[in-house]
């Protein structure tokens, strides 16, 4: 399902060049402080509201990639569902974490900041200006 939505995601990502992907949610004050950040840079991002545009597995390998940490690292452990879903139990891998994610994209630890410079989940906002693109001001 979601086809469509793994085509814009990749490119998105792959039109990033001077610009920056947000894995948003307007809900959470860290996600909407890190817009601001981005904004107030001279920089409108290209947002991706997960919770209604899931990232695909395919995404989520490539975010793990480019963000290089573990799957559980990209999940909100401290969610009752991850520990309803027995995420945390030594025997969970990650292949179940990410199917977990897929199917649950409230377990995704927002926001995630993506652009030429790297990708970092934004915990604190502050973290977002590691990866701004540079802005000409001359």
């Amino acid at each position: 399902t979601g086809g469509s939505n793994t085509r814009l995601e990749r490119r998105a990502i792959a039109e990033m060049v001077m610009g920056i992907v947000l894995y948003h949610n307007p809900a959470c004050s860290k996600s909407r402080e890190t817009l601001a950040i981005i904004r107030s840079s001279g920089i409108e991002p290209d947002i991706i509201t997960y919770l209604d545009q899931p990232p695909s597995r395919e995404t989520l390998l490539d975010l793990l990639a480019r963000l290089q940490i573990p799957v559980s690292a990209l999940m909100r452990t401290g969610d009752a569902l991850y520990t309803e879903l027995g995420l945390g139990i030594e025997n969970c891998n990650d292949s179940r974490r990410l199917d977990a994610l897929v199917a649950y994209p409230a377990l995704f630890n927002r926001p995630v900041a993506v652009s030429e410079h790297g990708a970092r989940i934004c915990r604190p906002p502050e973290t977002v200006l590691e990866i701004l693109p540079a802005i000409n001001s001359t």
